[in-house]
């Protein structure tokens, strides 16, 4: 099993992004997880993409780009020109979520769908087999550090025998409390993507975390 570990730059040391993304990517990281916040859909504000387009150059890791953003559509063309390869936007914040979804797939990018935790993962009904990428917030979206939320670890694992009885292809990618102490009952549940923010990034040496996660969850 290759489980894929995305590190947020939501919590790292944005004044000096560039030598950060240089670590990460040294670090053997395998994508690089960019969440955008407005301060509407949740209660944070983080960057746009402008910002997005000035990472773009610094790096050759995916940019799983999340929008927890109200109206997404509005900004799919920018963020894709800006450089994203992978464009996340959440069923709860979309009202024609398959509509969204093949904007997303017609620019030529990996199509996520993100739900929060109360959300049901019959909001994937019927747009699943469109979806390269299932993102399961494990934690209430808009600030980094939170707790995993248990309850979540058996929405991984049924969504992960649907995706399994439909013979789908869609990853599952999670994202909120993800520790290396919880890595591998997240992995074991039926993750692809660990999504780590303060989880990796509290740690000094990102190379030793990234060998840490990888012989943990047996990647």
């Amino acid at each position: 099993m290759v489980v894929l570990i995305a590190p947020s730059i939501l919590s790292s040391d944005f004044t000096n992004m560039q030598r950060e993304i240089a670590d990460i990517e040294r670090s053997g990281a395998d994508w690089l997880h960019i969440d955008i916040m407005d301060g509407h859909f949740v209660p944070n504000i983080t960057i746009g993409p402008d910002i997005v387009k000035q990472i773009r150059p610094l790096t050759g890791m995916p940019l799983d780009v999340h929008l927890m953003i109200s109206d997404p559509d509005r900004y799919l063309d920018d963020f894709s020109e800006a450089g994203a390869d992978i464009i996340t936007v959440h069923a709860e914040a979309t009202t024609h979520l398959h509509r969204s979804i093949q904007k997303i797939r017609s620019l030529g990018k990996k199509a996520g769908v993100s739900l929060n935790p109360a959300t049901p993962l019959s909001e994937l009904g019927y747009v699943l087999q469109d979806v390269d990428v299932a993102l399961i917030m494990s934690v209430n979206p808009g600030f980094g550090g939170q707790s995993f939320i248990p309850q979540i670890m058996e929405k991984i694992s049924t969504l992960k025998k649907i995706i399994r009885e439909n013979d789908l292809t869609t990853a599952i990618e999670v994202d909120g409390g993800v520790k290396l102490e919880n890595a591998k009952e997240i992995a074991d549940a039926g993750a692809d993507i660990l999504v780590m923010g303060s989880g990796f990034f509290s740690h000094e040496d990102y190379t030793e975390t990234v060998r840490r996660f990888k012989e943990t969850v047996g990647s």
